[in-house]
């Protein structure tokens, strides 16, 4: 008899520890799913005398941040986008953005070069000969308002440059004039 009572009280036991796991995990997940789903719209405004503009969104999802930017009113050719320290697009030429965003103080490069990148090195891509172009890049390395500053993207700017990023001039890749700036704000 008291073994049964025993074998009964083991397996209550059990049972009571297993359902406060499984509550915890659920609490868990509601947690990831209320972080994992943000998005910023934004449009980007012309700078340096130019009629650069387009929009670019910001998506996070499943840990990782996915932007995708459609741009318009360049000059045919290479051009480059980086993310700026601050997202203050209120000068003529885009210089109040300040330079590339940088918190892990890395040389800055091309994503994925052993020697090192700034967070803000997007890179390049191709407008046409109407001047239209797209960008699209994933990472997680970047977050949406989660607070930590190396990763962080809100409160930050948007550039496109007028010309290509050489991924090797310091610091900022002798990019050329800043043609269109937007703040990453909600």
């Amino acid at each position: 008899m008291t073994r049964i009572t025993i074998l009964v009280l083991a397996i209550t036991v059990s049972l009571t520890a297993c359902k406060k796991k499984k509550e915890e995990v659920k609490v868990e997940d509601t947690t990831v799913e209320v972080e994992k789903n943000k998005k910023i719209k934004i449009a980007l405004n012309s700078k340096s005398d130019t009629n650069t503009s387009g929009n670019v969104v910001f998506k996070q999802e499943n840990g990782s941040v996915t932007m995708t930017a459609i741009i318009s009113g360049l000059q045919a050719g290479e051009h480059a986008i980086h993310i700026h320290t601050t997202a203050d697009c209120s000068s003529p030429d885009g210089k109040s953005a300040g330079g590339h965003w940088n918190p892990t103080s890395k040389p800055h490069g091309k994503w994925g070069n052993d020697t090192g990148y700034h967070k803000g090195d997007i890179g390049n891509f191709i407008a046409d000969e109407n001047g239209n172009g797209t960008i699209s890049k994933t990472t997680d390395e970047w977050c949406i308002g989660c607070g930590d500053t190396t990763k962080d993207i809100l409160g930050k700017a948007i550039i496109v440059h007028a010309g290509a990023d050489d991924f090797t001039s310091q610091p900022s890749g002798a990019a050329g004039a800043r043609v269109s700036c937007a703040g990453i704000i909600q």
